[in-house]
């Protein structure tokens, strides 16, 4: 088969050990990312298959409709919303699936919170430029450290990257407090953790807040800009979950308003980033270019599985399908 590795940007998926399996098929690495409906159809006009870094590129109905010769899409992880299923489906196109695992994101999760609270990056980039403890040539933004041992550590979410990230807070000595649906709470409360009263509670109480939840239809803005104004001026808004969680705009009118005062984000809207963005301008912002799942065995567990995936499509006995009806097509 003719397959695709779409957004390699690092250029590392050629040195994995999973990459051999691939070794029987034809296969060409991209290492950045198109843009436009033009550009995608020309450059995957020739494939059979494409292999998918979780949603770095979004195949829409009006692209797949220019790729004749695709007959396989494998997805690292899941499918959230980037491929239009039905028109693959309809074209005979089958997507497989994978797994992954929490541990990487759930420790950026956690570098990001010390990193922010006791300003690393700052105080590790002026040493560069040869200044001394100091955050900022600012002084309303030269500011002290924080630790975290007695804050309020919020999770929104109590999956599997919420429960280590919970682990992980009272290893500091914080305490936990949960939101989320009925079930996540209560498993929480078994667990030892609080659950917050309400939505407005858990807001105003968090010292540090995380987010850990699926994209959905539900769960699409689910921050706004009415809950963000609810938290303290020293408090921490991190998110290395989706962008599209919170309300298109409010995070950072939030944060030029004060409240929270600051944030460490490894999600946007659009990327990859534009070095102009606003986000990489504001003084109360720690950003990290969407580095959840890329470490070394990670991305041998999502790739590894998803060229699996393609050997057994192209050996006819095709394995995590998520449209099997395409198969009869």
């Amino acid at each position: 088969m003719k397959i695709a590795i779409l957004d390699d940007y690092q250029d590392q998926i050629r040195q994995l050990d999973c990459f051999a399996l691939l070794k029987d098929h034809e296969v060409k690495v991209f290492n950045n990312t198109a843009r436009g409906l033009g550009q995608l159809a020309v450059r995957l006009a020739e494939f059979d298959a494409l292999v998918l870094i979780r949603e770095r590129t979004s195949l829409s109905a009006a692209l797949l409709r220019k790729l004749p010769n695709l007959k396989l899409i494998s997805q690292t992880a899941k499918v959230s919303g980037h491929i239009d299923v039905a028109q693959a489906t309809a074209q005979g196109i089958a997507i497989t699936e994978g797994t992954g695992d929490g541990t990487a994101p759930a420790e950026l999760t956690w570098a990001l919170i010390m990193a922010a609270s006791r300003n690393l990056v700052q105080y590790a980039s002026n040493l560069k430029d040869g200044i001394w403890q100091s955050v900022s040539a600012n002084p309303a933004h030269n500011l002290l450290g924080h630790t975290l041992k007695g804050k309020t550590l919020g999770i929104w979410g109590y999956g599997k990257i919420g429960r280590m990230i919970a682990g992980f807070g009272k290893a500091f000595g914080m305490q936990i407090l949960v939101w989320g649906r009925e079930p996540s709470r209560v498993q929480a409360q078994a667990d030892g953790y609080l659950a917050a009263e309400s939505k407005e509670a858990f807001f105003a109480a968090c010292d540090v807040l995380s987010l850990h939840l699926r994209l959905n239809d539900a769960t699409c803005a689910c921050v706004t800009a009415t809950d963000l104004a609810l938290m303290k001026p020293s408090a921490l808004f991190v998110n290395t979950s989706r962008a599209e969680l919170v309300e298109t705009g409010a995070l950072e009118a939030a944060l030029q308003a004060g409240h929270p005062g600051r944030a460490a984000l490894d999600v946007f809207d659009d990327e990859p980033l534009a070095a102009d963005s606003p986000w990489l301008k504001m003084p109360n912002v720690l950003a990290t270019p969407h580095l959840g799942y890329v470490e070394k065995n990670s991305y041998e567990l999502y790739l590894g599985t998803a060229f699996q995936n393609i050997v057994d499509f192209a050996n006819g006995t095709p394995k995590n399908v998520l449209n099997p009806e395409a198969l009869k097509n």
